[in-house]
């Protein structure tokens, strides 16, 4: 009952059919498409295809659930990688603020909210009827006492928070360095990418190079491979980059620390990708070409901001039913249907908002892929920090303020202003943003088991190239890892504004665990691996969250004539901000580079290995563009290989 008339409330009556939909996507066995749906287990040989039909899989089961909650950490790290596992734990994490922050923000702030009388007093006669504002901070009078308990929360939770960060990046951080003694040797182990080679006349990269390394780097350099680019045949030779192998993961090391020439932009290392991560297009050796890449992303990231705030206006004119009127006179009659209103106003700005999100991730993904970047993991990388931020910037503070570009700029460039501006803003925004995570959290996670897209997908490519082969696809991070993160500052600004929200926020994370474990075991297998260096961007993200919390708490609080309360609020920032120095400073190194203790203690354990031969034969050629590789053509040749006389017509 108490939730239905909060769905109505927040103007989502259809929100009905979205717990359908979710409840028939938990419920339901696997999709009459078997291999979009388990495409890991059939290449994996676990499970056999079935050609037939079975209805049985279209019976509602929730055996899958009990499977993927008693999931472990190893099942996941053992198939899946460690970026996996900082996946889950970023789910994990979350489950554990937003448990905590829920019972402080449902049972104590959320009474204390519906007390107060800034608006108007509650009717607990007719939920549905009232104003989703006399849940908030907002109906707590101006001066009351009761505000110091929000003040306590604030404090209580950024301390909570700060604890559970703290002990994630030291566990995550000995992950790290135990999946590293764990693993096999691997190339990139024992490479760097050496750029900006300098050519003396009369002779080639490749001689510039083993003669570089043999006098500077005698006792440990191996071998190395030049890139060539492929995209012109004149610049098969002319490309100043290569990758150089070393004798021990210690010498690697030694050649990419160290500044190699007296010229800073001579001879620059930096570690290599996994062969198989390598992205070969748009392989840039030139450190002008590489700056001016960079420029351009910066630049069509700042065109694409704000051309995005196009359909932002739209959604937050959907969200004021007196600003249609204006718009669309001859609407007028539908909207006083209740029902109508109701779906306009609440479900479909969202929805709108989040069809436009679906483009994001991929032109992100585009632009850091001509950024300079020469691996897949860092484009991916890249790609998530840009999507976070884009959607904070855009659909946090666009929405928040709902004002032009110039009005969103102007805001920034007053910072003493930005609490007060803050504080009057993102409480009025608490509905639109309840209504958010159910309409782009809880509908996207449960789309996660039907996966609809690959589906069309499978069935047109099986259509146009009529075959049976599988690819097995892996989880794009740099969409979902910045879609918890957004939802986690939401929970976080709104914890102590409008703890309605967390709730809602607490079933996503449930989903999103049970869905995710399952997808990791059935579905996803990954393509490469970084070793949990998502991780700081997270931490990043939930510092920043905090610290938005903390600018917020100080304009509601000057608002609410508390001024002692916003004073006292003033050390927290400062405080946080030196915690994440400190974290920088004692984990962030781990996910840069190994450190020397753990090299050579690798090294001198693999010292005596009779298969390290072997591996340092393969290595010598491990570097090598696929592109340039021999063609082979198939046995049965046709018309466009065949030679014109055969032996038959002589």
């Amino acid at each position: 009952m108490l939730v239905s008339a909060l769905l109505t409330s927040l103007g989502i009556n259809s929100g009905l059919c979205v717990l359908f939909f979710i409840l028939y996507s938990i419920l339901r066995n696997q999709p009459s498409n078997y291999e979009v749906y388990v495409p890991r287990l059939l290449v994996e040989g676990n499970s056999k295809r079935r050609s037939h039909f079975n209805l049985e899989r279209l019976i509602p089961s929730t055996g899958w659930i009990k499977r993927a909650w008693k999931l472990s950490e190893e099942d996941i790290l053992s198939s899946s990688g460690l970026d996996a596992v900082v996946f889950m734990r970023v789910i994990t994490f979350s489950l554990r603020v937003f448990s905590f922050a829920g019972i402080i923000g449902v049972f104590v702030l959320l009474p204390v909210n519906c007390m107060g009388t800034q608006l108007h007093e509650i009717d607990f006669e007719d939920l549905s009827n009232n104003s989703l504002d006399v849940f908030t901070i907002s109906n707590v009078n101006s001066g009351s006492k009761w505000l110091w308990i929000h003040f306590s929360a604030v404090y209580i939770l950024t301390i909570f928070v700060c604890y559970l960060l703290y002990h994630e990046y030291k566990y995550i951080s000995s992950k790290r360095i135990a999946y590293f003694y764990s693993s096999k040797p691997q190339p990139r182990q024992f490479t760097i990418l050496v750029r900006g080679i300098p050519v003396s006349v009369g002779s080639s990269v490749s001689e510039s190079v083993e003669s570089f390394f043999t006098e500077f780097h005698p006792t440990t350099y191996l071998s190395h491979m030049v890139v060539r680019r492929t995209s012109k045949l004149r610049s098969l030779i002319e490309t100043r980059a290569a990758f150089v192998s070393f004798k021990s993961r210690y010498g690697a090391a030694i050649a990419f620390h160290i500044q190699q020439s007296i010229n800073p932009i001579q001879w620059i290392t930096e570690l290599a990708p996994e062969p198989d991560d390598v992205y070969w297009p748009f392989f840039s050796s030139s450190f002008m070409r590489r700056w001016m890449s960079k420029l351009v992303v910066v630049v069509a990231c700042i065109l694409l901001t704000i051309l995005f705030l196009i359909p932002v206006v739209v959604v937050q004119g959907l969200t004021n039913l007196s600003q249609l009127e204006i718009w669309f006179p001859f609407l007028k009659s539908i909207l006083t249907i209740t029902f109508v209103s109701q779906v306009i106003t609440g479900y479909l700005p969202s929805l709108i908002l989040q069809l436009f999100l679906k483009i994001v991730p991929p032109i992100m993904e585009f632009l850091s892929s001509i950024q300079g970047y020469i691996s897949h993991s860092d484009i991916e990388k890249s790609a998530c920090n840009k999507v976070l931020w884009f959607t904070i910037w855009n659909i946090f503070f666009a929405t928040v303020f709902s004002g032009s570009v110039l009005y969103l700029v102007n805001i920034f460039l007053e910072p003493k202003d930005i609490p007060a501006k803050l504080a009057v803003a993102v409480p009025a925004q608490a509905s639109f943003f309840i209504a958010y995570v159910v309409t782009s959290g809880w509908t996207s996670t449960a789309s996660e088991l039907c996966r609809i897209i690959p589906l069309i997908y499978s069935l047109v490519t099986r259509f146009c190239k009529s075959t049976d082969e599988l690819e097995v696809p892996s989880l794009p991070y740099h969409r979902d890892i910045p879609r918890i993160l957004f939802f986690a500052l939401l929970g976080i600004t709104y914890f102590f504004l409008a703890p309605l929200i967390l709730p809602f926020l607490l079933m996503y994370l449930c989903l999103a665990y049970i869905i995710f474990s399952n997808q990791f075991k059935n579905v996803y297998m990954p393509k490469y691996e970084t070793a949990g260096k998502f991780w700081p961007i997270v931490h990043n993200s939930m510092i920043f969250s905090l610290v938005l919390m903390h600018a917020i708490s100080i304009g509601i609080f000057t608002l609410k004539k508390l001024s002692i309360a916003s004073t006292l609020v003033f050390p927290l920032p400062v405080l946080t901000l030196l915690f994440n120095e400190y974290c920088r400073k004692r984990f962030l190194p781990i996910f840069i580079a190994y450190p020397a203790e753990v090299l050579m203690k690798k090294d001198k354990e693999e010292a005596n290995d009779p298969a390290m031969a072997e591996f340092f034969d393969k290595l010598v050629t491990a570097y090598q563009d696929p592109a340039l590789l021999p063609i082979r053509y198939s046995v049965n040749s046709n018309s466009l290989n065949s030679p014109l006389i055969s032996s038959a017509d002589v």
